[in-house]
């Protein structure tokens, strides 16, 4: 044989190599997977970083399932992740990282499919508690994409550029795609996963920006991701609805760290006790109260 195919097949070697552990982000319901363009390569330093295609607009899968008269909903695209599992990652137990309605997602998988998860990461999860602010049906009903981009971030001058805008602008001109997020909406607003917080066990990290506009209640989503059995959570200052990209390098480390047990502490400009001190003491004021 020769020596080099010999040394393809050495089994001291294949032994000694371990693929790192499948780590799996899923987008929002105004986002794809393009989204994590920030966290992808950060990410593969230390896991083996997969982003299914479950929710594509424009997809043939989806619009076949929608003229055959199904829904859109949070069950049908976990069931979707979980057929994505199954299929082509089929290395038991996963790491999920879930944005905004990817958050409902992958708890929705969680509590169905308990045995497939090994930690979560909710970034920015929407359907907790409260209603939400959704900018991207007003960009369908008044071709306002400036202002559905912009809603998402803090820094609007910095994220919500011209390009970006003109990205969107040029999807909603695309009569399968606009057919697509319609359908999803339909399905998905309004949903709630409250009811699954207290029967998933597993780790949880839960990320969320200050200055959300989307999440109508982040202090009430807060409160109620409390419930989870074993959650942690983090709020960062100066940021919208998408951390992941707003406070990229940040989110990286926090995401890193914890499903590789290193976040020993939350630092306190990330402890929400802080957050909610920053948020009660000028309403405090302003009525009398607390003023030594």
């Amino acid at each position: 044989m020769n020596p080099k195919v010999r040394q393809l097949f050495d089994l001291k070697r294949l032994t000694a190599y371990r693929r790192p552990s499948p780590l799996i982000l899923i987008n929002g319901l105004a986002e794809q997977s393009e989204s994590w363009f920030a966290n992808r390569r950060q990410l593969a330093r230390h896991f083996d970083v997969k982003v299914p295609e479950i929710l594509v607009y424009d997809g043939d899968s989806l619009h076949r399932h929608i003229d055959a008269g199904g829904e859109v909903t949070v069950d049908y695209l976990a069931d979707r992740l979980a057929t994505y599992l199954d299929e082509f990652v089929q290395r038991p137990p996963y790491h999920l990282v879930g944005s905004s309605l990817g958050g409902q997602v992958v708890l929705t998988l969680a509590a169905k499919h308990p045995e497939l998860v090994s930690k979560l990461v909710l970034i920015a999860p929407s359907g907790l508690h409260g209603d939400e602010n959704l900018p991207v049906m007003e960009g369908v009903r008044r071709s306002d994409y400036d202002s559905l981009v912009g809603s998402v971030f803090h820094s609007r001058s910095k994220f919500a550029t011209e390009s970006l805008v003109a990205v969107i602008e040029q999807k909603f001109q695309n009569r399968k795609w606009k057919k697509g997020i319609l359908r999803t909406l339909r399905g998905t607003v309004g949903h709630s996963v409250a009811e699954l917080l207290d029967q998933v066990p597993h780790p949880t990290l839960l990320i969320w920006g200050s200055e959300d506009r989307v999440i109508s209640d982040v202090s009430g989503s807060i409160k109620a991701a409390e419930r989870m059995v074993q959650g942690r959570q983090v709020v960062l200052p100066k940021c919208g609805h998408a951390p992941q990209i707003e406070k990229s390098r940040l989110v990286n480390t926090l995401i890193t760290r914890f499903l590789r047990d290193k976040l020993k502490n939350i630092p306190p400009t990330l402890d929400p006790d802080g957050f909610f001190n920053k948020e009660i003491r000028p309403a405090l004021l302003k009525v009398g109260i607390g003023r030594g």
